[in-house]
């Protein structure tokens, strides 16, 4: 008996007590709860998603979607937006974006395409939508699932109904709405590392038509990296959350959706630890050799690596370990992020609906880092971003007996002011007193960007069996900046800062690039199609093709003037994507989806350096190809859930960039993009007197991969990864105890890296996954 539960919204109990779905299973150990459901022991539910911009079973859409309840992510142990890539196959999602220093910088990749530059000027390759509303920076997308609904990744260009940036793909999150009465939830929660945490949810009925929800979240943990130099420790979690929405529905046809959210988090730097730096490049060499390291000269640039002394910029004084930092840079991450949203449905007949969604969104970060992580000065960066954005989306949803479709148009803006220092320990031409005067990069752009878009989609059922789709957007965006970015040498000179963007500079520092403002325009028309065909009520198969580009813009860090003192663009990029795939269910307890790809990933924007300057370029074409496969099993009281994803990728065409150190060459692999990966779930229902206790064990594995365009093995995963995850939960009514380990067998691998090691500046750094940890959590209903 299928069950069909919506990914749209509607209340869910993020609890065990809850019938927990992925991919839309019931398990059998839960079916005396869902009795009021009409759930039978063993049965496959009838997951309905959004992708398409209106509600249909997973199983019935051309898509590569994976799809997971509230419930189902806290079953398998995903707790945020970054340990999705534990379940979902070729998406690889890590936080801690290296460039800005941020704790909440997400670098999202779906099937080998995203961005690792989280910086205000570079747009992200994978689409983050929070209740249909699009989430334009990369900062800000390590979120944690404290009162979301459910989650859904749209894997591969999702450029027709969703727009630029979801190159790669995209993943929807979904809040949960107001109950019709009075009630909630509550969750304790305790651990190693000092952790606590804690989680309160209220439904609170108005009136028949009227009910609003209110949650407030907050979480502490010591970080995992100590920094010897004062004993901070890097790495821990500090964060705050309010959520809110009021949903008004006078009739069955008309209803209007309010929400807010407000985030805090101020933390320590990220954990970042050495990982190596070049002796022979000029930085380490002449801060060496100023500082009186014995042996050290510059030039030529030589730093002696066999002594261990706290003036020498080499591994044998600061590789301190996984753990260890030594660096002595102020060190912080904060972030403040808010928004409010208003989604209205009309449906006007039972065959046509309208719907709007109006948000406002404002994002405040910093971050600073100690980037060669030694007691030395060789670089740092200090990063702050103030932001706001507002987005308009309008649909006409259209339904007939045979024909679905949707027309709409959307609007977008941003203003974002950026402000950089670096202080570097830039060498002068010659060392002959043994003084390395230091040089300071400050760096202010102010960014503007506008865009529009039309889109529209049709489905056409040719028979019961047969259905085509075909549908294309018009995008046209406007980006715009205006940047002051000058050298002080040395270190200790006085800042002069002008008055305003036009006021030239006429003091000290010198001139990088001329301020004012530069402006692009860009349009783009993408397009997508498909044909599905059901065989039988167990099997659809599909073809499908579709297009995807992500914007262009301006690179806005420098410390040398580029060309005529101008800031240098970068073009769109664009993926195209032919994909065969299924949906199967084999029998009333198992489901197995699937699906090989094709991509053309043209004009890839990736990171080259100009100087130690890290700088976006158009590098050439790429081709991907790869599988993913998707099984739910359930018979009986035994739940297991695997997938697993292979991924191949080659670069056809590099591109060489003047100027720049060369990063890119024929036989390396894009970022984020491991050849494998695979998950296993099992878990599996015992009674227990009037309780259900209830063992599991979540197993992921990540093959070696890379975590810059120029594969820098330096900083890069090398091993294979496997983490096994355990949990324990006994439910008794509306309570529920549950105690688990998370990287039980203590894994120690590499999460994200950044390398300049190729540059005079030598360094090369690295964050190493939080060892095992344990804990323990309650929570009820009421």
């Amino acid at each position: 008996m299928a069950v069909k539960v919506t990914f749209t919204g509607a209340r869910r109990w993020a609890s065990a007590w809850q019938i927990p779905f992925i991919l839309g299973f019931t398990p059998a150990g839960f079916a005396a709860n869902a009795a009021e459901e009409g759930r039978q022991a063993g049965a496959l539910e009838e997951v309905v998603v959004t992708a398409r911009k209106r509600e249909e079973s997973l199983q019935d859409t051309p898509i590569a979607i994976s799809a997971f309840s509230a419930a189902a992510l806290q079953r398998q142990q995903i707790s945020s937006t970054e340990d999705l890539d534990q379940i979902a196959p070729n998406l690889q999602f890590a936080s801690y974006g290296p460039l800005t220093g941020n704790n909440s910088a997400a670098q999202v990749y779906i099937r080998g395409i995203g961005q690792s530059d989280g910086s205000s000027g570079v747009d992200p390759g994978v689409g983050l939508y929070i209740d249909d509303v699009y989430m334009g920076r990369s900062v800000g997308g390590v979120l944690d699932f404290r009162d979301v609904a459910n989650v859904q990744i749209l894997r591969g260009p999702q450029g027709t109904l969703f727009g630029r940036n979801t190159i790669g793909g995209a993943v929807l999150l979904t809040t949960t709405l107001p109950g019709k009465e009075f009630g909630g939830t509550a969750r304790v929660g305790l651990g190693d590392d000092n952790l606590y945490e804690g989680f309160v949810a209220v439904d609170l009925p108005i009136a028949d038509s009227l009910a609003a929800r209110v949650s407030v979240g907050a979480r502490q943990r010591d970080g995992y990296v100590t920094r010897v130099y004062d004993g901070l420790d890097l790495g821990n979690e500090d964060t705050y959350t309010f959520q809110s929405s009021l949903q008004w529905q006078p009739s069955d046809s008309l209803s209007l959706t309010l929400r807010g959210d407000y985030t805090k988090e101020d933390e320590h730097g990220s954990p970042f630890v050495f990982a190596t730096i070049n002796g022979t490049q000029a930085f380490p060499a002449a801060i060496s050799r100023g500082s009186g390291c014995p042996g050290a000269t510059f030039p030529p640039p030589s730093v002696p690596q066999n002594i261990v002394d706290p003036r020498c910029a080499n591994d044998a004084t600061w590789d301190l370990g996984k753990y260890r930092n030594g660096g002595n840079a102020p060190a912080a991450s904060t972030l403040e992020n808010w928004g409010v949203s208003g989604t209205l449905r009309w449906e006007l007949t039972d065959r046509f609906a309208l719907k709007s969604i109006t948000a406002y969104r404002e994002l405040d970060w910093s971050g600073s880092r100690d980037a060669d992580n030694t007691g030395l000065l060789v670089l740092h960066t200090d990063y702050s971003s103030a932001g706001d954005q507002f987005s308009q989306e309008l649909q006409a949803l259209i339904e007939t007996d045979r024909l679905r479709g949707v027309v709409g148009a959307f609007y977008f803006e941003e203003s974002i002011d950026d402000f950089l220092l670096v202080p570097f320990a830039a060498p002068p031409p010659l060392v002959a007193s043994g003084a390395v005067p230091g040089s300071l990069d400050y760096q202010r752009a102010f960014i503007q960007n506008d865009n529009l878009a039309l889109f529209t989609q049709w489905t056409y059922n040719v028979t019961d069996a047969l259905s085509l789709t075909a549908g294309v957007r018009y995008t046209e965006e406007t980006k715009g900046i205006q940047i002051i970015s000058f050298t002080v040498t040395p270190l200790t000179a006085p800042v002069v800062i002008p008055g305003t963007m036009n006021t030239p500079l006429v003091a000290g520092p010198g001139l990088n690039i001329i301020p004012r403002h530069f402006e692009n325009k860009y349009e783009s028309t993408t397009g997508s199609a498909s044909i599905q065909y059901r065989w039988n009520p167990s099997l659809m198969t599909y073809l499908s093709w579709s297009q995807g580009f992500k914007s262009g813009g301006f690179n806005q860090r420098y410390n040398l003037a580029p060309p005529g003192n101008l800031p240098v663009a970068f073009d769109e990029e664009t993926a195209e994507t032919f994909e065969l795939g299924f949906k199967s269910e084999l029998g009333a307890n198992l489901r197995l989806n699937g699906a090989i790809f094709s991509t053309d990933y043209d004009n890839m924007q990736l990171t080259y350096r100009l100087g130690i300057v890290p700088l976006l370029f158009n590098a050439g074409k790429s081709s991907i190809e790869g599988g993913e496969l998707e099984l739910t099993y359930a018979p009986g009281r035994l739940l297991v859930e695997a997938s697993a994803s292979y991924l191949h990728n080659k670069f056809d065409e590099i591109a060489v960039v003047p100027g720049t150190t060369q990063t890119v060459g024929p036989n390396n692999t894009l970022p984020f993009a491991p050849e494998w990966q695979a998950s296993l779930g099992v878990g599996y229902d015992f009674e227990v007197g009037n309780a259900t206790l209830t063992p599991r064990i979540n197993l992921s594995y990540t093959s070696e991969q890379f975590f810059d365009a120029a594969n820098s093995v330096e900083v890069a995963q090398l091993d294979d990864v496997t983490l096994v995850n355990a949990s324990l939960t006994l439910e008794l009514g509306a309570w529920r105890l549950r105690a688990g380990v998370n990287n039980a067998t203590d894994e120690q691998y590499r999460v994200a890296g950044n390398s300049s090691f190729a540059t005079s500046a030598g360094y090369a750094e690295v964050i190493y996954s939080r060892p095992r940890n344990y804990f323990l959590s309650a929570s009820v209903d009421f």
